[in-house]
């Protein structure tokens, strides 16, 4: 069954285009991997200013409040980020 289809379907007259589709789709790739990385490298850092803002709260309410909130924020902005990122790689080939 295959050389017939081979037989029937001829693509030597057919212009090669796979090497600049593959060297697009790569940069796309690394430029997707980059934002998604600074983005999350982001997210890390406002944790981690958030512990410290709540470390130097001395028992302030409303400072220990602001510090968890911000804590809060920047974790579901990670858990986002990497549910983005997830999506992405299922529907883009060649991200990961």
């Amino acid at each position: 069954m295959t050389r017939l289809l081979a037989s029937i379907i001829d693509t030597s007259g057919l212009p090669n285009t796979t090497t600049t589709t593959t060297n697009s789709t790569a940069f796309e790739a690394n430029v997707i991997n980059l934002v998604f990385a600074i983005a999350a490298s982001v997210a890390l850092l406002m944790v981690v200013i958030g512990g410290f803002r709540y470390i130097t709260a001395r028992g302030d309410p409303n400072a220990t409040a602001s510090a968890r909130n911000g804590i809060m924020y920047a974790l579901v902005g990670l858990v986002l980020i990497m549910a983005a990122y997830s999506i992405v790689a299922f529907t883009v080939k060649g991200v990961i």
